[in-house]
């Protein structure tokens, strides 16, 4: 049995640490003295250190505190896991260290590759690890998910730089898609809420896709025309479940628009030219500028 103190300079962790540990019910100490000091025997300390090994993987007391109570949790499953997180951030950091170097030594440096998406990957293992339920529920299993995350890391580069592109940085996007992950739940149930009405969305977005084409002799940057576009970024908007698309999402629907595929459909359904039509009346209301 090691006293508090023992502990605190073993661990490096206060004592006022530890006491409030005890205070929220994550970690209770084994014993007490009879001078009422708290103990902690050889089982409190294996779980002070998976404590430990979760509060470097960023997780909440909160979280940790679910996980250690849930009755089907699997101490050297979790070691494992856990393993495998902290190679990530080893990894991402082994990166970054050798690219301060280089930098140290006056090297020039401009390539980027070292802000990669580690922490986004960190953060799908994570969720696979917390909310295997949800994983379960909404890919059919572990394994699905497995591959979804090996695809991440199979097309990294790509991947990277669509989130550059749409977020500004590989770390808005991770922080998006963060929040996504964390949410997940309850943005599947507003998807299925949206899904329910998905043939009056898609027609109220077809109307006023309609209403914009409808005389395209009209100046784009006119203000009638600039108002239905504001309608459409509006209702748009209002239909993404309250997700962060990125501060350059519309510049990627802009661009999809010179895409021959995209034109032949759009010019088929509101007529010859409409794709340009669309695409200037966008440009014009984010930028106050023409393609």
């Amino acid at each position: 049995m090691k006293t508090i103190s023992q502990v605190a300079k073993l661990t490096g962790i206060s004592t006022r640490t530890l006491q409030y540990y005890d205070e929220i019910g994550l970690l209770k100490p084994s014993d007490f003295t009879s001078s009422d000091y708290r103990l902690y025997n050889d089982d409190a300390l294996q779980k002070l250190q998976q404590i430990l090994f979760f509060k470097e993987l960023d997780f909440k007391l909160k979280e940790i505190k679910e996980i250690l109570e849930n009755p089907e949790f699997d101490k050297i499953e979790a070691y494992k896991k856990q393993k495998k997180l902290l190679c990530l951030k080893r990894t991402r950091m082994d990166k970054l260290i050798d690219l301060l170097s280089k930098l140290e030594k006056g090297e020039q440096c401009m390539s980027f590759k070292e802000f990669d998406l580690t922490e986004y990957i960190e953060a799908l293992e994570q969720f696979k690890s917390k909310k295997s339920d949800e994983v379960i529920k909404y890919w059919g299993s572990i394994e699905n998910f497995n591959q979804l995350i090996q695809k991440v890391k199979d097309d990294e580069s790509n991947v990277a730089e669509l989130a550059i592109k749409q977020f500004g940085s590989v770390k808005k996007y991770t922080e998006a898609m963060k929040y996504n992950l964390e949410h997940f739940s309850e943005l599947m149930e507003q998807s299925k809420a949206l899904a329910e009405n998905k043939d009056e969305i898609l027609q109220k977005s077809n109307d006023l896709y309609f209403k914009l084409t409808s005389d395209m002799t009209k100046d784009v940057i006119s203000e009638e025309i600039q108002d239905i576009v504001h309608d459409i970024v509006e209702f748009s908007d209002g239909n993404n479940l309250g997700v962060d698309m990125g501060e350059g999402y519309w510049d990627i629907i802009i661009e999809t628009y010179s895409r021959d595929l995209t034109k032949g459909i759009t010019d088929t359904k509101y007529g010859a030219g409409a794709s340009s039509y669309i695409a200037n009346a966008l440009q014009y209301y984010f930028h106050k500028q023409l393609l």
